[in-house]
């Protein structure tokens, strides 16, 4: 069955449940890319029918995300409901922040001018930028609102008091903020404030950087090169307590007859509150997979298999990145 598009508060869009998360196409903490494969991905996941494109000003030292989403949707643009964010820029090989409102201003048009459009269904502020108060940046956003450079605005990386005091100053229509099985504390009070008052969440990071896709070697032996290798999860004890998870996942995913992406990502997907979740890619089959998350539920008895074996593995470590 397919499974129908969930609204984006505040316009006449509706997000498919899976979007493509596009900054593996920029090859920063990610290897082996190239734009055939981005623009392949970006094709292959309207093919499989996903609307909702994420993507950034910082997606690429010199907004290489943004160029090839452009380029890949071309005459199709009006196809897809693209999201992007401001107020995180490289400086060398390093990521900053500049959240002042001529700041998100300039990286916006810069932004609209990569993507080939006029203007964006969703603008985020990236991330809250300590030297900027949050009423201040959401002040320069609701400006580009206004504008109509977006047609909604949102929040990603945000604490549920910065959520509010931003919320005050320019409604918002969607926050970003990570989740998955392993990481769960939105669950407490974000999720809920945002149910309550019409906002959109917006989930990143479902499968833990690649953790949860049950595809890396069970050794844990990844490229000395591959970035990931910093996060705590994929380190010592962390990593053994995962692999007995995933057996677990494996099993209800064989009497599913899915991967066990796909039971991860339908997990989260139906998870209250839960408007899409960004599913990153950068080959086309990543997003084909994912993509076949939609359109089926999971069964109570598998849901509740799912819970016990998370609780018998215990949360994951904090982390703190951008996405």
């Amino acid at each position: 069955m397919d499974e129908p598009g969930r609204e984006l508060p505040g316009t006449e869009y509706v997000v498919s449940p899976v979007a493509l998360g596009c900054w593996p196409m920029a090859g920063v903490t990610t290897l082996e890319t190239s734009d055939e494969d981005g623009i392949a991905t970006v094709l292959a996941a309207l093919e499989a029918g996903v609307c909702h494109f994420d993507n950034a000003y910082v997606y690429g030292p010199n907004g290489e995300s943004e160029r090839l989403l452009g380029e890949a949707l071309g005459d199709d643009r009006d196809l897809a409901v693209i999201a992007t964010k401001g107020g995180v820029h490289f400086e060398g090989d390093a990521m900053a922040q500049d959240a002042r409102p001529g700041t998100l201003k300039r990286e916006c048009e810069e932004s609209l001018r990569r993507l080939g459009t006029d203007r964006v269904e969703l603008l985020y502020l990236h991330s809250p930028d300590p030297e900027v108060a949050i009423e201040e940046s959401a002040g320069g956003l609701l400006e580009l609102h206004e504008e109509g450079k977006t047609l909604a605005v949102g929040a990603s990386n945000c604490t549920l008091d910065q959520i509010q005091r931003f919320h005050a100053v320019c409604p918002l229509s969607a926050v970003q903020l990570p989740y998955n099985l392993l990481q769960r504390g939105i669950e407490r009070e974000t999720l809920p404030w945002c149910r309550e008052n019409g906002v959109a969440v917006m989930t990143y990071w479902p499968l833990m950087k690649g953790v949860l896709a049950d595809k890396l070697p069970r050794d844990g032996q990844l490229d000395p090169a591959d970035k990931r290798l910093k996060y705590p999860v994929y380190q010592g004890e962390e990593w053994a307590k995962t692999q007995e998870l995933l057996a677990e996942l494996r099993r209800i995913a064989e009497e599913a007859g899915r991967t066990v992406a796909q039971v991860v990502i339908n997990w989260t997907m139906h998870q209250p509150g839960v408007t899409s979740v960004l599913c990153g890619a950068k080959r086309a089959w990543q997003i084909e997979e994912t993509a076949g998350a939609m359109g089926w539920r999971l069964s109570d008895t598998q849901l509740a298999a799912i819970e016990a074996a998370v609780e018998r593995r215990g949360p994951a470590p904090p982390s703190r990145d951008f996405a």
